[in-house]
């Protein structure tokens, strides 16, 4: 068996308690170790850690089709099934989202759902989902 690389990222929170309901809770990512100043997430197969500190800025200046969306973000792409139930959970949480979820570039290649919403800190998160891992890659 290989090890399969994984992504990691750190960033700032403001509130980890708020931090640990929206990721674990909302999102659907399990906790792994974590201190009185930060927690890890396995975020769909890859490692963030979320710090207690000052979130990052971040401004609506990535032009995609018709929106401005937030940059720097960070994100996931997922399996449609797996997004269309983070999706149901981040709506009926009531979630403020920048983009609602969405189909993009319908009929296209890389046909694509996306929503994007920020977490209670305000960092921004755009989540994809793909019919199949091949959609992703399209061109």
């Amino acid at each position: 068996m290989t090890f399969q690389p994984l992504f990691h990222l750190a960033f700032h929170v403001d509130d980890l308690a708020a931090a640990t309901h929206f990721y674990g809770d909302l999102l659907g990512c399990k906790k792994g170790r974590s201190t009185d100043t930060w927690v890890d997430f396995n975020f769909f197969g890859h490692q963030i850690s979320l710090h207690q500190g000052d979130p990052f800025e971040a401004k609506a200046t990535g032009k995609v089709g018709n929106h401005m969306v937030p940059m720097p973000h960070l994100g996931a792409v997922l399996p449609l099934d797996t997004w269309k139930a983070v999706a149901g959970r981040l709506t009926e949480a009531g979630v403020d989202f920048v983009i609602p979820p969405t189909v993009r570039f319908e009929g296209e290649p890389g046909e694509q759902w996306t929503m994007f919403f920020h977490d209670p800190a305000g960092n921004p998160i755009e989540i994809k989902g793909f019919a199949s891992e091949n959609a992703v890659w399209a061109a």
